[in-house]
């Protein structure tokens, strides 16, 4: 009861960070049903995707491209196995960073004990992290398993309406590897403002916050996004055109 009366402050902001991180992952994937967003927008281009993948003969480029997306996640998953190795060796010499914290201004002094609550907390978000990243590579490793197998033009036992639902059931294997890479970059984004917790827990707080404004702006507000869901109606006017008008 004394060590938490000692750190009740710091443990305000860790369930704070929870709250922050586990309210957005919802809000996020409950608006995402009826609002534009990033995850929403991506499905519909990989359902458009899927259903001309269909109609091509030769499906090299298709494999490809999944090919690069589990690269991507692979190269997450190592990065957080580096990240994972470092938070242990700190781990292990907590005392000298104790030591190392204390002799920088502005730093707000806790136990070597706080410390070392921190410092699991944060190797917890990269174990999550590395979770998300292994299961979004498997997820692409089937979503190329389902390329494979795609119905071939001129196959006629295939009707129009399996292959539709071929389609859907294939962007949506996609969305979902997706959205587990989503999920890691969260990982990231919200373990890089742990960092803030070893200076001061209302710091801590606010770059959490800070970290929400960020992730909301960029899903639902982005320029990206804008460029994305506009779609033209009919060609611009030539220069020419437009000095005459």
């Amino acid at each position: 009861m004394s060590f938490i009366h000692a750190n009740i402050i710091h443990l305000l902001a860790a369930v704070w960070f929870v709250i922050c991180w586990g309210g957005y992952t919802r809000y996020a994937s409950w608006k995402g049903r009826d609002t534009a967003c990033l995850a929403s927008v991506l499905h519909l281009y990989r359902e458009d995707w899927m259903r001309r993948m269909l109609l091509r003969d030769n499906r090299i480029a298709d494999a490809s491209v999944v090919g690069n997306l589990e690269r991507n996640a692979s190269f997450f998953a190592s990065s957080t196995l580096i990240i994972l190795a470092g938070i242990l060796t700190v781990l292990g010499a907590s005392e000298r960073a104790v030591s190392l914290l204390a002799d920088i201004p502005m730093v707000q002094q806790a136990s070597q004990g706080m410390s070392e609550i921190k410092l699991l907390c944060l190797a917890l978000v990269f174990v999550y992290a590395f979770f998300t990243f292994s299961w979004c590579m498997r997820q692409y490793n089937f979503a190329a398993i389902l390329i494979g197998s795609a119905p071939m033009i001129g196959e006629r036992h295939v009707s129009e309406q399996e292959r539709k639902a071929f389609a859907a059931r294939a962007a949506r294997v996609i969305s979902m590897a997706a959205n587990q890479f989503n999920f890691g970059l969260r990982s990231y984004y919200f373990g890089m403002t742990m960092l803030a917790w070893f200076v001061s827990p209302w710091l801590f707080m606010l770059m959490s916050a800070g970290v929400v404004l960020v992730l909301y702006r960029r899903e639902f507000h982005s320029d990206v996004l804008d460029v994305m869901v506009y779609t033209p109606t009919e060609a611009p006017l030539p220069e020419a055109n437009k000095e005459a008008v």
